[in-house]
């Protein structure tokens, strides 16, 4: 009588028939979410006022990436605020009055390049004031190792020292 083990022949074969037959679901799937894909029209039918929301929209920061404009951004926040910006020039705003609302309403923040305030001042000082600190603690750091590495010698030591570098063993 033979024995089947679950590591047999078969079973092996049918493992490899379902990694197969998954790769190539991955692929078909793969595949199709392509062919559906394309560009995205522009949200707005005038081209000139596009042009103005991304414009601005590359010079205000989103908000939930933090490291992206607005422009760059694909977040639900960052096209809610490119719909806004397109809205309030719609309306005959400047860009000027656009960015002191959204700054109105977000803060500084939301500035790719915060202007230079008091309140930024840590923003634009911060990186400075670290290196400064690093370099400080650096030195101080150095400073006590040398210390600690050359022990002062008394005077009968240096003496002693002296002599043995002189090749003369007797005052021991």
């Amino acid at each position: 009588m033979e024995r089947s083990f679950p590591w047999s022949r078969s079973s092996t074969v049918n493992r490899r028939a379902a990694r197969i037959a998954a790769a190539l679901a991955f692929a078909a799937i793969g595949a199709g979410s392509t062919a559906w894909s394309r560009e995205a029209p522009p949200a707005a039918d005038n081209p000139a006022l596009e042009e103005r929301t991304m414009d601005l929209a590359a010079k205000l920061r989103c908000l939930v990436c933090q490291n992206q404009t607005i422009a760059e951004s694909n977040a639900g926040l960052a096209i809610d605020l490119k719909n806004e910006i397109r809205e309030k020039f719609s309306q005959g705003q400047n860009e000027q009055q656009v960015v002191d609302y959204m700054v109105a309403r977000y803060g500084d923040f939301v500035l790719y390049k915060p202007p230079f305030k008091a309140i930024t001042a840590l923003l634009w000082l911060g990186p400075l004031l670290l290196l400064l600190a690093g370099i400080g603690w650096l030195f101080r750091t150095l400073a006590r190792r040398r210390a600690a590495e050359a022990p002062e010698l008394s005077a009968e030591e240096e003496r002693r020292a002296r002599a043995l570098l002189e090749g003369n063993t007797e005052s021991q």
